[in-house]
């Protein structure tokens, strides 16, 4: 569960997980008055979770709805050097309208994230980043009742600023879960005596 989020839906495709995230701008609440113009992916910061478990092929598509262009890093994941996302040194950048086709294996099961590796200062500051669960093929140890998932992100956002401030470095005043903030923040909802994952 992505409180206040959301996770990426698939369709198979010849046994191949299809996914497809669009990067986007898009009109934030952080809290009950508290919005601003961020950047995300499928209309939401932070952007869907991503699932699969352990060696499912999975297949991206990365559409560019920015007034710049992006790319899309797995941050963690081993994939196939053309398909790691970082821009100038494996892919070229996805123009403005364009889509990128990213295929790849995760081999190993853990909790990871993807972001862009184009003007990160930029893109990463204004909300493009989700993470990735891969769960393992065959868990091992006790099984947990709640698994839950949580981005935490800082943010500069000024008394009547309409964007946060993507130059801010170390003068933060937001700190936010997937992008929200008390109390816009959704509950974990759990039973006394549950094993919970977070």
């Amino acid at each position: 569960v992505t409180p206040n989020g959301s996770t990426l839906p698939w369709r198979k495709v010849g046994g191949v997980k299809v996914g497809h995230l669009v990067a986007m701008p898009v009109q934030h609440t952080f809290a009950p008055g508290l919005e601003a113009a961020c950047w995300g992916y499928n209309g939401g910061t932070p952007g869907p979770t991503i699932e699969a478990v352990e060696g499912e092929r999975l297949r991206i598509y990365v559409t560019n709805r920015l007034p710049e262009p992006t790319t899309v890093h797995w941050h963690g994941l081993i994939v196939p050097n053309g398909m790691d996302g970082v821009s100038g040194l494996n892919q070229k950048p996805i123009p403005m309208g364009e889509t990128y086709v990213y295929e790849l294996t995760p081999d190993r099961p853990g909790t990871f994230m993807y972001h862009p590796h184009f003007d990160e200062m930029t893109q990463m500051a204004l909300g493009m980043m989700g993470m990735i669960v891969i769960h393992p093929r065959n868990p091992r140890g006790p099984r947990v009742d709640r698994d839950f998932v949580l981005l935490t992100h800082e943010w500069e956002i000024r008394p009547g600023a309409r964007r946060p401030n993507p130059n801010a470095m170390s003068d933060f005043n937001v700190l936010t879960f997937n992008s929200k903030v008390f109390p816009g923040t959704a509950p974990m909802e759990i039973r006394r005596g549950e094993r919970v994952r977070i």
